[in-house]
């Protein structure tokens, strides 16, 4: 067995020190916050120390001439949490060459009957595993869920290594929502004239619309019109009057980049001018070219990229990519009715880093939609809250 400790300025990057040098078969023995530097006792840092220990020095020797491998979402280092404290390494100087062979010989038959009861994974402590557990189901990408265990496990140590479930996972929650926090969140604030909704076909763009310009006009007291450069299906256009006739808003249909600028025009006393777009294989490239063929982007306008939640997050990344040549402000996210899995919401705020406008939960309008915050995301995936 291979022992060293490692100091870093956080649990992630002490973790990511330990895979580089012993490989992802290492196991956590103990770690505990220290601080260094300073003057008199004053402007110390405070710092992780790890000690970690792989099983086998063939396991670090590098294999020669092997072929590079992609890179992979590798499971986390797991940490070993025995009822009663591991005697630090450091103080090891203390004993005698039997007795340091005594204990790493103990150590070595703990970690090989805990790994090969759990597929050589030494588990996380109890309350963090069942939060992983949960973020696993959510269909929280793996890196972040990496992340957030290491986050955890550094306050599960500076908290004394004795909390609840219920402690655990309000640190997640805090953890999450600190990371996109940041992004813009929350319904249209009027700061632009032109509010675009664009995604790919049978996403409810245009319902969405529909829920937005409602909330305008009771909420906010706000004079709204309509322009579509959907012409591709009837029944869109259609179903767009059959909105604008309850809502007595004014509607325009647009063909080319000509019928916009008149649209514009004839609508310069609005506040709010709702657009929607055709709905197309969002795999065909050329259609979301075309959208700038008809839509004129070079005016004060903020773009809304429409995503279902019952896709995949595979396919709501190969919208995004497709719809990124155009600025996308904020996501809305559609038909979470429709699926008990929300992590894609959180995952795609947090790689792209857009914030969301709404939720949609039902196609009645104007009730069924949530103004989307960063906390409101986090306490979905999280089931700290139920629509």
């Amino acid at each position: 067995m291979k022992i060293k400790k490692y100091v870093a300025p956080s649990m992630p990057e002490a973790m990511k020190l330990i895979r580089g040098e012993l490989g992802n078969d290492a196991v956590i023995l103990n770690s505990k916050i220290i601080y260094t530097g300073g003057i008199l006792g004053f402007f110390r840092k405070k710092n992780i120390e790890v000690i970690a220990a792989v099983d086998g020095i063939a396991k670090l020797e590098p294999k020669m001439k092997e072929e590079p491998k992609k890179k992979q979402n590798l499971p986390p280092i797991k940490e070993v949490v025995p009822e009663s404290s591991i005697q630090e390494i450091t103080n090891s100087k203390e004993k005698s060459p039997n007795e340091i062979k005594s204990e790493l010989q103990e150590m070595k038959r703990m970690i090989a009957g805990l790994s090969s009861a759990n597929q050589g994974l030494v588990p996380y402590p109890e309350p963090i595993e069942r939060v992983n557990h949960m973020l696993i189901e959510q269909e929280i990408d793996g890196e972040l869920r990496e992340k957030l265990s290491a986050s955890l496990l550094e306050k599960w140590y500076l908290e004394g290594s004795n909390s609840s479930d219920q402690e655990v996972l309000s640190w997640c929650k805090d953890f999450m929502v600190s990371s996109i926090s940041n992004l813009k969140f929350g319904e249209i604030t009027f700061s632009k004239k032109y509010v675009n909704v664009v995604g790919p076909t049978g996403v409810g763009k245009t319902t969405t619309l529909a829920k937005i310009a409602a909330d305008c006009i009771l909420k906010f007291n706000k004079k709204v019109a309509f322009i579509t450069t959907d012409t591709y299906r009837i029944a869109a256009i259609e179903q767009l009057k059959t909105y604008a006739k309850i809502l007595s808003i004014p509607l325009e249909v647009c063909y080319d980049l000509a019928d916009f600028q008149k649209a514009c025009e004839k609508f310069s006393a609005m506040d709010v001018v709702l657009i929607d777009t055709a709905g197309r294989n969002f795999r065909n490239r050329q259609y979301v070219e075309d959208l700038r063929k008809v839509v004129d982007y070079n005016r004060e306008m903020e773009t809304f990229l429409v995503l279902s939640l019952a896709a995949k997050q595979k396919d709501m990344e190969e919208i995004y990519q497709q719809f990124s040549q155009i600025a996308i402000d904020q996501f809305i996210f559609t038909k979470i009715d429709e699926t008990s899995n929300y992590g894609s919401m959180y995952n795609m705020i947090n790689k792209y880093q857009i914030g969301a406008a709404y939720i949609t939960n039902g196609q009645d309008v104007p009730d069924d939609r949530i103004a989307a915050s960063a906390e409101k995301i986090v306490n979905l995936v999280l089931g700290v809250e139920k629509l």
